[in-house]
């Protein structure tokens, strides 16, 4: 089965422009994303995606394979599927790691791969770790806070997603069970490239609509998901989304080091 990573980057962002190129303890977002990406087993390549000659020749400049596609592209979602149509021969399964994905350690990405080598038949792949009652009551203050911070996703016996939300879910009656049955999702996508080319085709639906979550769109129409279970082993997860997040990451590798080898 041939599987690709590609890493959408884009130099427009309205909170944050040019981030994909800004640095992280001397090294660029994007450069230590694609280092992420090359540390994963049993792939056929990995792909930076972007619009910008940039970003084109910042990426070129560390080794990377670079694939242009339009300014037009509305999401990641879009730009990797542009992207995945320019190999020849396509791709059996794509990943899509966004090039701010700088926390992500290599075996969750790996466990996705892994997921495709083993059941090849899988529409859309994506990870998610268990919370424990700690975490809940951590998540409860946060969401307090910020209403619309973290997704999770429940799903059934077989690991097909059920359901994502903003909202806590499942509502814990009597939280006396440690680690409850709460997962929350990493929001990184492995896609069979059929299911890029149904995706590119259909409609925003009114369950994604009222969450703001794009993999609704999926479960809308039918298309499973399969929820794949990982451990961060200690390591912090953390979201470049701003300037002032940037500090935060270098602290976070600083105290407990580098997640893949970062080559000049």
């Amino acid at each position: 089965m041939k599987i690709v990573i590609v890493v959408p980057a884009r130099y427009g962002s309205s909170r944050f422009p040019g981030k994909p190129m800004a640095l992280v303890a001397g090294r660029s977002l994007l450069h230590r994303t694609w280092a992420i990406a090359k540390a994963v087993d049993n792939v056929a390549g990995v792909y930076v995606a972007t619009d910008d000659e940039r970003i084109a020749k910042h990426a070129q400049g560390f080794g990377a394979a670079v694939l242009m596609t339009s300014s037009q592209c509305r999401t990641g979602t879009d730009r990797v599927f542009e992207a995945a149509k320019m190999l020849d021969p396509r791709p059996d399964a794509v990943i899509n790691l966004q090039g701010d994905a700088v926390l992500t350690p290599p075996w969750v990405v790996q466990a996705m791969v892994d997921a495709f080598h083993a059941e090849a038949k899988l529409a859309l792949v994506t990870p998610a770790v268990r919370l424990s009652l700690a975490q809940w009551a951590e998540l409860k203050e946060m969401k307090a806070r910020a209403p619309s911070s973290g997704t999770l996703v429940t799903f059934d016996r077989q690991g097909d997603a059920l359901y994502f939300s903003k909202a806590i879910i499942p509502f814990l009656r009597d939280p006396g069970q440690d680690p409850p049955p709460l997962y929350r999702h990493i929001g990184i996508y492995g896609y069979a490239f059929d299911t890029l080319v149904r995706l590119s085709g259909l409609d925003e639906t009114p369950l994604e609509k009222a969450e703001q979550l794009e993999q609704l769109r999926a479960l809308e129409n039918r298309i499973p998901i399969r929820v794949v279970v990982v451990d961060y082993r200690g390591r912090t997860h953390w979201s470049v989304d701003v300037p002032a997040d940037i500090g935060k990451v270098e602290e976070i590798i600083a105290r407990e080091g580098e997640l893949a080898t970062v080559k000049t």
